[in-house]
């Protein structure tokens, strides 16, 4: 008895059809906030309340909007982005050496106290941070105290900060991408008389470039648009103030500017977004490499 076959194809179609539908659902979803961000920057409060929705009449509105966002004394607009600007790069060099290097020896360290350390970083990836933040301000405060080394309302501790947030998903991150090289390179480096700061230079770190990039953007993101940290390490009205503090200063108890609001969240989101598609084809090789090799 021959089978009809007929009905895979069309079950094929169906499903591949289902897909795409989920897959635009899925798009439309994660675009549409972002969409609104981008037209009503170029609105007036007045026109954000009445139609939220509404495409923009005047595009010159978003230059003027950017005008006030830039020229405003309380928001200080530039000194808030050059201090965003020198958190996250700071942040972000730290935790790119410090994780490689620290995934790098614990990959070639075959020890059983190697793998409780790996353990340790990883549990940091399950705690959370509600959970440490009021005693890491306390023990900020106490470094003061104590040693006299001020880390509250610092640049430094800042970057201390989120290095050490950073470092868990950064070191499992490096960690699994490591193992994919093979040791001969380095046992050659070393014939060659190479030493471990030589090897891991010259020949580690260029290997690691797809997933370094990963790193950097994932933990880029994070850092730019993170508001809960230097709120508490930076307090609000600090002179040292990142952009998502500055922002909320558009939003007072009984006025909230809209339309400045808007503009300087699209100001803020432009540099990521730029980063993440010129980045974003290392992201997937990284991830893909570390998770199957």
């Amino acid at each position: 008895m021959v089978k009809d076959n007929t009905k895979t194809p069309s079950r094929k179609k169906i499903s591949k059809t289902a897909a795409l539908i989920v897959i635009i659902i899925c798009f439309a979803v994660t675009v549409f906030p972002f969409f609104i961000v981008v037209i009503n920057s170029a609105k007036s409060s007045l026109e954000i309340i009445n139609e939220p929705i509404a495409m923009p009449n005047n595009i010159g509105q978003l230059f003027k909007n950017i005008g006030e966002v830039w020229s405003s004394n309380t928001v200080r607009y530039p000194t808030s982005l050059l201090s965003s600007a020198i958190i996250t790069s700071f942040s972000l060099f730290f935790i790119a050496i410090f994780s490689s290097m620290a995934a790098w020896v614990l990959v070639r360290t075959k020890t059983k106290m190697s793998a409780f350390i790996f353990l340790v970083f990883i549990s940091g990836l399950i705690i959370p941070f509600q959970v440490v933040m009021f005693p890491l301000v306390q023990l900020f405060s106490a470094s003061y105290k104590v040693l006299g080394i001020k880390m509250l309302r610092t640049y430094h501790g800042m970057v201390l900060a989120y290095i050490g947030f950073g470092a868990p998903l950064s070191v499992f991150m490096f960690h699994g991408f490591i193992k994919s090289i093979p040791l001969e390179l380095e046992e050659a480096a070393t014939i060659e008389g190479y030493g471990r700061w030589k090897i891991y230079r010259k020949i580690i770190l260029p290997i690691l470039q797809p997933i370094v990039v990963t790193v950097l953007i994932l933990n880029g993101i994070w850092i730019w648009n993170d508001f809960l940290l230097p709120s508490l390490i930076l307090g609000i009205g600090n002179r040292i103030q990142t952009i998502p503090l500055s922002v909320r200063f558009f939003a007072g108890s009984f006025v909230k500017k809209w339309d400045l609001i808007m503009t300087a969240v699209l100001m803020a989101a432009l540099p990521i977004i730029i980063g993440f598609l010129f980045g974003q084809k290392y992201i997937i090789s990284g991830m893909v490499s570390g998770a199957i090799k």
